[in-house]
């Protein structure tokens, strides 16, 4: 491995930092003390910073030479409504608010770039630190941009990294196109007739139409998306009746759509509406759909996915990166690729054996309450940030 020595000798401080992060953990667009701590450091750097962006984001700006180009590097700060079960010096002292996502790490990491690329500045041009808030569902990357995040800041890639349980410390993956899927939720309220269970011909059954509508659902998958197209839809609530003997007014179904294309997306919704709206009126009931696109998909461009697999390579060896497998889980950074070229990757966080005794049961999954990032990767993800950048504006 090619590590640089400064962000090695640093380590131990870097690790203070993840885990005092890791023990405060704020929820999206309430990083108030995650936001000061990164402009403290930031400031303490010598590095100039704009705070406020997307609510809580703080953008750091590092510049040498005289380029005008720039790159961005980017690190979400938010943690999850989620009750910790680790019980480690540093878990959270928060109830029901975990880090069990590694944005602390995230934060640590391009924290440790940043000190490096401060105080060393080999690189001639600019580099955009972007610590975002509310990624786990506020959509603060997009905040961020409606911001003005890039008029202000423009750029000509931008790049961001996420720790993968599961994956060995020391592997990456990365691959271009379609590596995580939109996110998107979906609401529907049929409204029947309601009526004694005993009498139901006297009603309208709208729980009848609800497990009708839940089986056409698949069909959309199995029957009207190609095989080779990927989709999820899941019906995760139905929400009707309080009593046995009563067949209730109404029915209410929610959940979620993942696809990995736009075109799939829009079939689905396309379809999902026609069954709920016919099938409620063939029943003589009538149907309300909502449906809300959250996270677009995240795909990364051919170029800079590319250009990050050289680095990666020169740095660790071809055997330490392997393809990156699509994930149907969704990324807010997707709305960052939406407007610059840019790659998302994953760097490993390993089996879970990192943890200390009293780190609490099960696997060590992202958004589990015994999950702890890995603060191995810490030395590893903060010089992979600085060889990126360096040889990103030696490369152009």
């Amino acid at each position: 491995m090619k590590l640089v020595d400064s962000i090695v000798s640093q380590t131990e401080s870097l690790v203070s930092i993840r885990r005092d992060l890791h023990a405060h953990p704020e929820l999206c667009f309430k990083e108030v003390r995650t936001a000061q701590t990164v402009a403290n450091l930031l400031t303490q750097w010598g590095i100039e910073i704009h705070q406020g962006l997307g609510t809580t984001g703080v953008v750091g700006v590092i510049k040498s030479g005289t380029s005008k180009r720039a790159i961005g590097l980017r690190a979400d700060m938010d943690a999850l409504p989620l009750q910790e079960g680790n019980t480690f010096a540093h878990a959270s002292r928060h109830p029901g608010h975990m880090h069990a996502c590694g944005h602390d790490g995230h934060t640590a990491m391009l924290l440790a770039a940043a000190q490096h690329l401060a105080q060393h500045r080999n690189f001639d041009g600019t580099v955009y630190l972007l610590f975002q808030p509310a990624e786990e569902g506020g959509g603060g990357a997009r905040e961020m941009i409606k911001d003005g995040l890039f008029e202000r800041f423009p750029m000509q890639a931008v790049f961001g990294m996420h720790n993968w349980p599961g994956l060995e410390v020391g592997q990456f993956a990365l691959s271009p196109g379609a590596v995580m899927a939109s996110s998107n939720e979906f609401r529907i309220t049929i409204k029947g007739k309601g009526s004694h269970a005993a009498l139901p011909h006297n009603g309208i059954d709208p729980v009848l139409i609800a497990a009708q509508l839940v089986q056409a659902f698949q069909g959309i998958i199995t029957r009207n998306k190609k095989p080779v197209d990927a989709g999820v839809i899941s019906v995760t609530m139905i929400h009707a009746g309080q009593a046995t003997n009563v067949i209730p007014d109404s029915c209410e179904l929610r959940g979620t759509v993942r696809t990995f294309s736009t075109a799939v997306l829009d079939m689905i919704e396309a379809r999902m509406r026609k069954l709920s709206e016919h099938l409620c009126a063939a029943h003589e009931a009538q149907c309300e759909f909502h449906f809300n696109r959250n996270y677009p998909p995240t795909i990364n461009h051919t170029s800079e996915t590319h250009f990050v697999q050289e680095v990666i390579r020169d740095m660790f060896g071809a055997d330490r990166l392997q393809a990156q497998e699509p994930t149907m889980g969704a990324e807010d950074f997707s709305f960052m690729l939406q407007e610059v070229p840019g790659a998302y990757f994953f760097i490993g966080n390993g089996d879970g054996v990192h943890r200390e005794i009293g780190h609490g049961a099960g696997p060590c999954m992202l958004h589990n309450p015994s999950y702890d990032f890995n603060d191995q990767l810490l030395p590893l993800g903060g010089s992979l940030w600085v060889n990126l950048v360096e040889q990103w504006f030696a490369s152009k």
